[in-house]
């Protein structure tokens, strides 16, 4: 797939990981709707810093909390940009719970938006997608699908889900759209941690370091630009699953 002139959706793009995938897709020349939910400062920062980059970049608020509003989201970023053949479902929670204090409301929280979300809003790009156009899509999972976390259980369930969804999906959406994902490891202290926090952790890993956000990067632009991988799960997490 040749990046250059298309357009590409980012949910949760103005903030963390998300902002740094627009940036970087900005970098390649793909015009760039950035999805934000409450962080509409951080999403026009990124949304400036991508036009400096020489291509369109729009940004729209659509509350993803509420699966049933994906269709909004794509239908936001096509009359703003066009229809958009790239999509890169970053956005999720990060809760903090065990299967013995879930309750049921934080239950359907966490799925809604971690898992039913990339799901409605893939079937979206789908269906907005033209015949004569190619799609790709790219999922963010995480690496503690295979080594569950202690905490985070509604979090790491959902995210499991979304290794399953993106293996089916890319099943059924064959050949017109690929879809693969990214699992991450300690690439950025979680939100409210310091830089230390996420030190400490990766001083147990293979490398021995914090990834950061350009490794996430380059491994999604290059899922994106060869199109004979589809169904793909790849981790970016320093070695961490070897431990």
């Amino acid at each position: 797939m040749d990046l250059r002139g298309r357009i590409g959706v980012v949910t949760g793009g103005g903030v963390r990981v998300g902002r740094a995938i627009a940036l970087g897709l900005a970098r390649s020349g793909v015009d760039v709707f950035i999805h934000y939910n409450r962080s509409a400062e951080p999403a026009e920062r990124t949304a400036e810093e991508a036009r400096e980059l020489g291509v369109r970049a729009a940004v729209g608020s659509v509350d993803l909390s509420d699966p049933t509003k994906a269709a909004e989201l794509i239908d936001l970023a096509e009359r703003s940009l066009g229809a958009p053949s790239i999509l890169v479902n970053s956005a999720s929670g990060f809760p903090s719970d065990t299967i013995a204090d879930v309750t049921v409301d934080a239950w359907r929280a966490t799925l809604d938006l971690t898992l039913a979300l990339p799901v409605f809003a893939t079937q979206a790009f789908a269906a907005a997608l033209p015949d004569d156009l190619d799609g790709a899509v790219v999922n963010i999972t995480d690496v503690r699908t295979q080594t569950p976390y202690r905490e985070h259980f509604s979090y790491v369930v959902a995210k499991g889900g979304i290794d399953t969804f993106t293996k089916a999906a890319a099943l059924q959406l064959a050949p017109h759209i690929r879809v693969n994902a990214v699992a991450l490891g300690v690439i950025l202290p979680p939100p409210k941690e310091g830089d230390s926090y996420a030190e400490k952790l990766a001083a147990d890993l293979p490398l021995a370091r914090v990834g950061g956000t350009e490794p996430v990067v380059a491994i999604i632009l290059s899922l994106l630009q060869n199109d004979f991988i589809t169904g793909e799960i790849v981790r970016v997490d320093g070695g961490g699953h070897l431990t």
